[in-house]
């Protein structure tokens, strides 16, 4: 049996909304691995109820879900091992580079669609937190979903936390109701218009904002600059009440192919029968324009972020 709990840590990844990662090694293999600490004070039987809800997740198998290999309990909270995905998560990719180009973005949606279809129909799960710092992507060009939501428990401990500083919630989680029927669809649209430009995308930027960027990093290669911010100023109240209220973000034709625009506009209809569901979206001409864009295309581009920063490690 792998024993992922007997490991040395070797550094920090990331940390979000409380929940740190760090790159540690399993002793006797030296095999690398992600573990994420969520930090909660429960009850020792809630601590366990949880632990037994998330071993559903070794049953998950997929090239398109980053592999668990467990959790335990300890002082701090929850841990959670898994496997090590060296290119690091999309929104660590996002403070390296300006933003990711269309052809990435295609072959990005494939990905988390097949993963969310698997889940779906092995084991009617959806993901329920769905936004960039979950999708990973490592240097054999794989992109990957993580992070997925089994545990009640676990998941109130964390909604509030989920929301800071923004949110990928769907209008009708956000309202109180149920999401189960194509909410993680929102929240893929709403992350990939995010890639797409670089910055979280409430309030969206204007179409100047966005055509001034692609002039100046026409091939989405570029480093990002130092002082350019991928933080928005509204706090998370105002961005709930926006996603409520006003019309989900679009993007400009000037910028993008008229497949990416109509991919985004079946993927953020607020009504959620509207949206496309998995199975439709995977035949959508936007995920058939990339589908046979060979990994390389990934790997390239990943190697390219790896030489002009210091995002990739090993």
């Amino acid at each position: 049996m792998f024993e992922y709990q007997n490991h040395d840590m070797e550094r920090e990844i990331s940390s979000e909304s409380g929940s740190i990662v760090q790159l540690v090694k399993q002793k006797q293999t030296n095999v690398p691995m992600a573990k994420k600490l969520i930090p909660l004070e429960v009850k020792p039987v809630i601590q366990s109820k949880i632990l037994d809800e998330l071993k559903v997740l070794q049953e998950l198998k997929s090239p398109y879900l980053v592999e668990f290999y467990g959790a335990y309990a300890s002082n701090e909270g929850i841990n959670i091992c898994m496997e090590y995905m060296d290119g690091g998560s999309m929104d660590l990719v996002l403070k390296k580079v300006n933003r990711v180009p269309e052809n990435i973005l295609g072959k990005i949606a494939e990905s988390v669609l097949m993963g969310l279809y698997l889940i779906r129909e092995s084991h009617d799960l959806n993901h329920n937190n769905l936004k960039p710092s979950n999708i990973l992507v490592n240097t054999k060009g794989l992109i990957k979903i993580s992070d997925i939501e089994v545990s009640v428990d676990l998941t109130k401990e964390k909604f509030i936390e989920n929301l800071q500083p923004k949110c990928y919630y769907s209008p009708e989680k956000i309202s109180g109701l149920s999401s189960k029927l194509n909410g993680d669809v929102w929240s893929l649209g709403l992350s990939l218009v995010e890639m797409a430009i670089g910055r979280y995308p409430i309030p969206v930027p204007s179409e100047d904002e966005i055509v001034n960027l692609f002039q100046n990093d026409p091939q989405g290669l570029s480093s990002r600059s130092e002082d350019a911010s991928s933080i928005q100023s509204m706090t998370i109240f105002e961005i709930l009440e926006y996603i409520l209220n006003k019309p989900p973000p679009s993007l400009p034709k000037s910028c993008f192919s008229e497949e990416f625009l109509d991919f985004l506009d079946t993927c953020l209809r607020k009504e959620p029968s509207e949206r496309g569901d998995l199975k439709s979206l995977l035949q959508h001409r936007f995920i058939q324009k990339y589908k046979n864009e060979p990994v390389d295309t990934v790997i390239s581009w990943i190697n390219k972020i790896k030489q002009s920063s210091q995002l990739f490690y090993i």
